[in-house]
């Protein structure tokens, strides 16, 4: 599993409160699969409290370097969670 993408890696589970989660949304501006990701990322942290930041690849050359292909992508806790289309079970699910 150590060679295995982030991506494809199932994250360990903790007790951590909703609170103590992070969700991230990298895209950038006029990307119509950036803003339907934000519309579910909005929906399921706003349901479970988790607070989420957006962060936008044209304002940053190292998230632009790394991502570029596959915006919008979405990190929680920091790890690669998905890319490209954000299914809102999988997020509930990975969050809870």
């Amino acid at each position: 599993m150590a060679g295995m993408s982030a991506m494809f890696r199932r994250a360990s589970r903790t007790s951590r409160s909703p609170r103590e989660r992070l969700v991230t949304l990298i895209g950038k501006p006029g990307c119509h699969l950036c803003d339907d990701a934000q519309v579910v990322v909005e929906k399921v942290c706003g349901e479970l409290g988790v607070p989420w930041e957006k962060k936008d690849i044209t304002q940053d050359e190292e998230l632009h370097r790394q991502y570029w292909e596959q915006i919008p992508v979405v990190l929680v806790d920091g790890a690669q969670h998905t890319f490209w289309r954000v299914n809102e079970d999988r997020l509930r699910k990975a969050l809870t």
